[in-house]
């Protein structure tokens, strides 16, 4: 009896806060741990996507799907903020385009977009109306090769039926005397959207297309390497065919700068939403440079930043160079480092909900109508070129 009223009261005595802690003066802990608790309600399966994004999505990527979704809607969003994507990847043959940018296009959510070349070839395929399929990544490719179809991972689409067919009209569209000249890939890409259009009107099929959706918003689509796509292949085998057609880089190089320094001149901000990385999204950052660096335009980088992407920044490739290195090269303004968010997440899982959360959180915004004002742009960036360099 005695041995248990002894540990009883050494239970009373007994404090779990170690002696050296309890010298510690803990001045800053409020300073780290003023996020909101965890502790979300049970889900029922009721919820809205906004709803369970804002209240569930608490931790890892989860959380950084939601920051990029506030970071979108808040401040991107805003008016006088100039917004451009970049897109690399196989988007459009998963439908992302139709299902996501095509809805960010009409709704004002993007104002200029730099995208890889097949995203456009294959996105001509849903303005002809012609077949993409759920398949399986478990399959036999050299049967696949013998039967006449070509997979994407896990899609699966007939090279007769859908790529030659997009290649006959491809080549008519290309035979068009309005492409017989030197041109950026922003005219050459709006030109072939109201061909897009049109097939898509044809068809009653309107907003299937990414190109044929930018064309009526007059939305600029550049392309970083015009050749490596098969719309590059088709305007090569022009080149044999003694074609007219030829597209000049620096012109999307000034055209690109100018969007941005437009909006900075205007005491607005650029913004950049990347989804994957690659070339089209430096060709996106390297506005910037190309303004500071090569111009010798004083400025200070991209307001805001947000990528989706699967690559690892320890390898050294440019998809998985994260913002921080991005103010290095002048990309991104070092005071708006809080407003750089990249998640970590397949791009075919974060962009419909980043899309989703836009359309349900904000309204429409006024389209900017960046193509028709090109020219005048590279204008006021030509002028502003020669004050700096005389």
């Amino acid at each position: 009896m005695a041995r248990i009223k002894k540990r009883k009261e050494y239970k009373k005595k007994f404090d779990y806060t170690p002696k050296w802690l309890k010298k510690k003066k803990l001045r800053h802990q409020s300073k780290y741990l003023s996020g909101p608790r965890i502790f979300p309600d049970p889900i029922t399966g009721r919820e809205k996507a906004t709803d369970l994004i804002d209240e569930a999505f608490l931790a890892y990527n989860a959380a950084r799907i939601k920051e990029s979704c506030r970071l979108y809607v808040e401040k991107m969003l805003k008016p006088k903020v100039c917004v451009g994507m970049s897109l690399a990847g196989a988007l459009t043959p998963a439908g992302l385009g139709k299902s996501a940018i095509v809805p960010l296009i009409n709704a004002g959510f993007v104002d200029w977009i730099v995208s890889t070349g097949a995203n456009l070839y294959h996105d001509l395929h849903f303005a002809l109306n012609l077949n993409l399929h759920v398949g399986s990544c478990h399959v036999d490719d050299a049967e696949l090769r013998k039967n006449y179809i070509v997979r994407i991972y896990d899609i699966l689409l007939s090279y007769p039926d859908c790529m030659v067919e997009t290649d006959k009209a491809v080549r008519g569209i290309l035979s068009n005397e309005e492409f017989q000249k030197e041109m950026g890939t922003a005219e050459f890409h709006y030109l072939l959207g109201k061909y897009a259009a049109q097939a898509e009107e044809r068809n009653g099929i309107k907003g299937a297309s990414m190109l044929a959706a930018a064309f009526r918003a007059e939305v600029p689509i550049y392309t970083s390497a015009p050749g490596d796509s098969g719309l590059g292949m088709h305007l090569a085998e022009n080149a044999l065919r003694d074609f007219g057609t030829r597209l000049i880089p620096s012109i999307d190089v000034n055209e690109t700068a100018a969007i941005v320094y437009a909006a900075k001149k205007a005491k607005g901000k650029s913004a950049v939403v990347l989804i994957g990385g690659g070339s089209p999204k430096n060709f996106m950052l390297q506005t910037e440079p190309h303004i500071q660096e090569i111009l010798h335009i004083p400025d200070v980088g991209h307001d805001y930043f947000l990528q989706i992407t699967d690559a690892r920044p320890d390898t050294g490739g440019l998809s998985g160079a994260t913002p921080h290195e991005a103010v290095s090269w002048g990309k991104i303004d070092p005071d708006r480092l809080p407003d750089a968010v990249v998640c970590y997440l397949d791009a075919t899982v974060a962009l419909p909900l980043l899309t989703h959360y836009a359309l349900a959180k904000k309204k429409k915004r006024p389209l900017k109508r960046l193509y028709a004002k090109r020219d005048k742009l590279v204008k006021e960036l030509k002028k502003r070129y020669w004050q700096e360099n005389e």
